[in-house]
């Protein structure tokens, strides 16, 4: 019977989801899998992109852990592919890669004054609040006026842990140097702006829900907004998931603006609609002042058209939340305007000539882009499987493909990896610190102890 051994690079949801769905297909050729990961630790995004305040993180973990745990599935943690790993050592000890590598760099935003000090990337705050250990351990939070740019999950997750209270965010297992971070901030009003109306954003119910429930913050919507045209009239009532998110707005349009002391509460976010970014302002040494606006209008199908109207809001800080972006990988075809790898339903094709790239294939988000919620990934990765299964006629014809090879040809090259017992380590000692203070885990951020945890030494 044929065997085939497949490399999969990158140990998120988009990986681990791949590597499950191959073992569980109907296949006439047995399997062995190598997971790969740049970080000592896997789940990816889910570890690494989410925010710590939300309970099904869990959920999913859970789900993950319990691939992994199976022991089919061999990991390689702390193995950066181009520079410990290459295209041709895969080729010598694979039949096949799949490349689940996602996005986590920051999407361009095109207008005057983005590149001030204090306008960031929402991706690179992300970082900093879950604790990636390749991240600055500091953040600046000395602004008391702060601009979100964007209508999606990121743009709320952003605005919540900024307007958050520190106190609210133990129950998580936020990293020590981010608890101190964030007890020093100094934010009392987070502005979110979006280019259009209230029944076109891109966030779900529940991540809306979540910020109604911030302890001490007051939620500011404006009655402009809600002007609804026949477009989003329709979309409301022919949308259960846009019925809720205008039920929610409405609710807060009729709340009291008072904390549970009975007095007004010592934060606020803002939701600003119909509201295009136009320029970020600068003060005299070139730090952000403010964040000028463009008031939109309904263009009667779904979209918003420009008013020339212009606003202007005085903040200290913007992050831009317009989307993630994939990186390029070496060797391996890049569509640089998408940040994604140029394929057919995951076959990867040379950029130039759309010829498929014989053994080499992609899922996820550097597959299809930054879009869709982590469990996307899985019908994602099932049509990149199909592929993969009945390509068995171009997969390659690898020299050494023994299980001894890569834990050899690694150590050869002195690369500290880490496998899944070391994951486990690293676990309990998480958890373990965690139950010191009372608390459910602790992250370790330094990748250094990450490994040496991971590693037993």
């Amino acid at each position: 019977m044929t065997k085939l051994r497949l490399a999969i690079v990158g140990a998120g949801p988009a990986g681990i989801y791949a590597a499950d769905i191959l073992l569980k297909a109907e296949r006439k050729f047995d399997v062995s899998i190598d997971l790969f990961d740049q970080l000592p630790a896997p789940y990816g995004l889910v570890r690494y992109g989410v925010a710590p305040d939300h309970p099904r993180i869990k959920g999913i973990i859970t789900a993950l852990r319990d691939v992994l745990d199976r022991g089919d599935i061999r990991i390689f943690g702390n193995v950066r592919f181009g520079e410990d790993l290459h295209l041709e050592d895969l080729k010598k000890h694979y039949n096949a890669v799949i490349f689940a590598t996602g996005a986590i760099r920051d999407a361009a935003l095109d207008i005057p004054g983005i590149d001030a000090v204090g306008s960031y990337g929402a991706a690179d705050f992300v970082s900093w609040y879950d604790g990636h250990p390749d991240f600055p351990r500091e953040w600046p939070l000395d602004a008391s006026s702060v601009a979100v740019l964007g209508n999606g999950n990121v743009a709320l997750d952003v605005a919540r842990i900024l307007a958050k209270h520190v106190e609210d965010l133990l129950v998580t297992e936020i990293p020590a140097n981010v608890q101190h971070g964030l007890e020093a901030s100094q934010v009392t009003d987070v502005h979110v702006f979006g280019r259009r109306g209230p029944a076109q954003v891109k966030f779900t119910p529940l991540e809306l829900r979540e910020l109604g429930e911030l302890r001490d913050v007051d939620l500011v919507v404006y009655d402009e907004d809600f002007d609804y045209d026949d477009a989003s009239r329709a979309a409301i009532a022919s949308n259960k998931q846009v019925m809720v998110i205008d039920r929610v707005l409405q609710s807060w349009r009729q709340r009291p603006s008072v904390n549970n002391a009975g007095g007004e509460a010592s934060r606020r976010l803002h939701l600003h609609f119909y509201a295009k970014p136009v320029e970020v302002k600068t003060d005299d040494s070139g730090r952000a002042a403010a964040i000028v606006y463009e008031r939109t209008r309904p263009d009667g199908q779904g979209g918003v058209v420009g008013t020339g109207e212009l606003r202007e809001i005085a903040v200290q800080q913007v992050y831009r939340a317009v989307g993630y972006f994939g990186s390029p990988l070496s060797g391996i075809p890049f569509d640089k305007r998408h940040g994604v790898i140029p394929n057919h339903e995951g076959q990867v094709l040379h950029k130039d000539s759309n010829e498929r790239v014989p053994g080499v294939y992609a899922t996820g988000w550097i597959k299809r882009g930054p879009v869709g919620l982590i469990g996307h990934t899985k019908s994602d990765a099932m049509e990149t499987i199909r592929h993969l299964i009945n390509d068995q006629g171009s997969w390659w014809n690898p020299e050494d493909p023994s299980d001894e090879a890569i834990p050899a040809l690694l150590a050869e090259r002195g690369v500290a990896w880490t496998d899944l017992d070391g994951w486990h380590r690293l676990d309990e000692h998480e958890v373990g610190l965690g139950a010191a203070q009372e608390r459910a885990r602790i992250k370790v951020v330094d990748r250094d102890e990450m490994v040496r945890v991971s590693r037993g030494e």
